[in-house]
């Protein structure tokens, strides 16, 4: 049994079909993909499995228990997370604040210390101890990524949605994505869906991939047969191959 699958998820936002009969299933410790051209409903079909947005038609199952009616906050308490495509911190607040807001879910009843010490262990594992103290506004574009998966990292969650994490980073920054992925999956027993448009980073960490395109799957498999996909291809290119 998958621990997360969209079962025939329909969405409309007016007369805009967002997501169209869509299905998809993620294996339990699996580093699965979303992928597909701007405005193909990636984000959307986020939205859906955190209870951001309520399908019209179809459901969203999590470890064998529909969560389609389930309050935002509600899902978080469930096991899982997500970061944002576009950062959602508090540029005012220090590091370790920022990322003791994503802990509260799961910690509400521990002593302050404890919280702390777990969301210092937290920023640790992402490599980014030594900005604990700092306000989040002027740090590197790369760091404030890095704050907001410790954020999501702090509910400790059994499911972890990456909303493009690739995105806006230097390409050594990706090679060391690649590494950290891999290491939270094992490390922490994490099932991972990403989103992300950096196919090289796709290619590398992701096990399955799922390709959505106008709000409908149009592939799904292995990486390197989802690239070869002449479906895949005409949706992004109109032709030609999709380099990595």
């Amino acid at each position: 049994m998958p621990l997360l699958a969209l079962d025939h998820a329909r969405l409309r936002f007016g007369g805009i079909v967002a997501l169209d009969d869509v299905s998809l299933e993620v294996a339990e410790g699996s580093i699965s993909g979303l992928i597909g051209p701007n405005g193909a409903g990636k984000t959307t079909a986020f939205n859906a499995i955190t209870g951001l947005y309520r399908l019209d038609a179809g459901d969203v199952v999590f470890d064998g228990r529909s969560i389609r009616r389930t309050r935002p906050s509600r899902v978080i308490r469930l096991g899982i997370a997500r970061t944002f495509q576009n950062l959602e911190l508090f540029p005012r607040m220090t590091v370790l604040e920022n990322v003791l807001v994503g802990a509260h879910p799961a910690t509400r009843l521990q002593r302050e210390r404890e919280q702390r010490s777990q969301a210092l262990e937290t920023l640790a594992d992402v490599g980014i101890a030594e900005h604990a103290e700092r306000p989040a506004s002027g740090l590197p574009y790369g760091t404030l990524k890095r704050v907001e998966l410790a954020r999501a990292l702090a509910s400790r969650p059994r499911l972890l949605l990456l909303d493009e994490p690739a995105g806006g980073l230097n390409h050594e920054e990706v090679e060391e994505l690649v590494s950290l992925v891999r290491r939270l999956r094992d490390e922490r027993e994490l099932t991972i869906l990403l989103v992300e448009h950096h196919m090289r980073l796709v290619m590398e960490v992701c096990e399955h991939v799922h390709v959505l395109d106008f709000g409908r799957t149009i592939a799904a498999g292995a990486p390197a047969e989802v690239q070869r996909d002449p479906a895949v291809i005409e949706a992004y290119l109109g032709g030609g191959e999709i380099a990595a």
